[in-house]
């Protein structure tokens, strides 16, 4: 298994973030469902080069939380 960049790949299957103007990514994790060529399915990560395992843990960690609350807490960090 060769590394390849995913953006296109990203694109293709019409990935989309909620990102407001003006905001920039500055890392990113990316977890892939592949269908293989002989039909099994895996699962890939990938990350940017910059994010350390510390990081990667946390941001993880945080992205479970955000998926199990419905986005709950997610719209309590833009509350004054």
């Amino acid at each position: 298994m060769a590394e390849q960049q995913v953006g296109q790949m990203l694109d293709a299957i019409g990935v989309t973030a909620d990102i407001d103007e003006g905001d920039m990514a500055v890392d990113a994790i990316v977890i892939l469902k592949i269908l293989k060529g002989d039909g099994s399915v895996s699962l890939v990560k990938g990350r940017s080069e910059s994010l350390d395992w510390v990081t990667a843990l946390g941001m993880t960690t945080a992205a479970q939380a955000v998926e199990n609350s419905g986005y709950a807490l997610a719209d309590e960090d833009d509350e004054p």
